[in-house]
C-alpha cells in the first residue's frame, strides 16, 4: 500500500504543469514599459482632443488708398468653399476675393506677388491668415491668377486701391497720391428728403476719416438713418459715390476725424450693438450734398 500511495503522489509523466511561470526580470520590465507607453499614448490623445485656443482677431485699421505692406501671401479652398466668411458672406473659392486681419471688409487691394512679377486685384471679404508672418490668405482662383498654387505661400506686396462701399469700376489708380476728385454732376437731381441742401456747396473740405453705418440705393432711406445718427450721436452726413449703375449714398458718422477718434467712434459705436467700419473721404467729396 505504500509503494502504491508513493506512486500515485509522484507526477506522471507527459502531464504539464498547470501552474503559470515565476514571471522573470525580463518579463516585469517588459509590462512596466508596455504599461507606461499605453498611459502616454491616452493622456496624449485627451490633450489633442482639447479645443485649441480661438485666436483674438486685431481691430480694423481705416484703409488709406496707396497704402502698401509686403509679406507672404497664402490662399485657401475647401473645405472652406460654401462656408461663412467673416464679414456673412458666402465663400467662393472662384471669385477674387481674400481675407485679411485688419483692412475693412469691402476694400480692394492689388496682389502682386514678388517673385514673378504677375498681379491680382482681390476684394477683403474674410479675417485671417492666422498663421505667423503671413499678411493675406487669397482665394483659389486669386491664387491661380499670379501663379501662387503648386507654392501654396509667395512673397507679395499688397495695395489698398479702392475704400470699402465703392464699386469695382471706382478703383484708383496703383499710385501712392489720392486719386483726383469725383465731379458733381452738371444738373443733379435733388433729393426729396432733403431739399435745403445744395450740390454747389461742399460739406468737408478736407480728407479725413469717418465711421460708415449704413448705404443705400435710395436717398431716402440713407436720409432716415442719417437723422437718427444725427440725434443719437451728432455729426452724421451723407456721402454720394457714383457707381456703374445707380448712386450709392452712405450713412457716415464723425467725417473728417482722425483715425484715432474715428475708431474710438467705431467701437463706441459697437458697444451699442451698430455695426459699422472706418472709411477715408478725400478731399473734394461731398457729403449731404444730394
Amino acid at each position: 500500500m505504500i509503494g502504491h500511495a508513493a506512486q500515485s503522489a509522484a507526477p506522471k509523466r507527459g502531464i504539464v504543469s498547470q501552474r503559470c511561470p515565476a514571471p522573470t526580470p525580463d518579463r516585469v520590465s517588459l509590462q512596466r514599459t508596455a504599461l507606461i507607453l499605453l498611459i502616454v499614448t491616452v493622456f496624449g490623445l485627451g490633450a489633442g482632443c482639447r479645443k485649441k485656443p480661438k485666436y483674438r482677431v486685431p481691430p480694423p485699421i481705416p484703409a488709406v488708398l496707396g497704402a502698401k505692406e509686403t509679406g507672404h501671401a497664402s490662399w485657401y479652398g475647401q473645405p472652406y468653399h460654401g462656408r461663412r466668411t467673416s464679414n456673412g458672406e458666402v465663400y467662393d473659392m472662384d471669385k477674387m476675393t481674400a481675407a485679411h486681419l485688419r483692412l475693412p471688409f469691402g476694400t480692394w487691394v492689388r496682389v502682386k506677388n514678388l517673385e514673378n512679377g504677375r498681379r491680382t486685384e482681390v476684394r477683403i471679404n474674410d479675417r485671417g491668415p492666422f498663421v505667423k508672418n503671413r499678411i493675406i490668405d487669397l482665394s483659389r482662383e486669386a491664387a491661380r491668377r499670379i501663379e501662387m498654387i503648386g507654392p501654396g505661400t509667395a512673397r507679395v506686396r499688397v495695395e489698398v486701391i479702392a475704400l470699402p462701399g465703392t464699386s469695382r469700376g471706382e478703383r484708383a489708380p496703383t499710385t501712392a497720391s489720392a486719386p483726383p476728385p469725383e465731379t458733381a454732376p452738371a444738373t443733379p437731381t435733388p433729393a426729396p428728403s432733403d431739399p435745403s441742401t445744395s450740390t454747389e456747396r461742399p460739406c468737408n473740405d478736407s480728407p479725413g476719416y469717418g465711421v460708415q453705418v449704413g448705404s443705400f440705393g435710395v436717398p431716402e432711406n440713407a436720409a432716415g438713418l442719417r437723422d437718427k445718427m444725427n440725434d443719437a450721436y451728432g455729426n452724421a452726413r451723407i456721402l454720394r459715390k457714383e457707381t456703374q449703375n445707380s448712386p450709392l449714398y452712405a450713412v457716415l458718422l464723425g467725417s473728417g476725424s482722425d483715425s484715432y477718434t474715428a475708431n474710438a467712434l467705431m467701437e463706441r459705436l459697437r458697444r451699442d450693438n451698430i455695426d459699422g467700419f472706418v472709411v477715408f473721404t478725400n478731399e473734394g467729396e461731398f457729403l449731404d450734398c444730394l
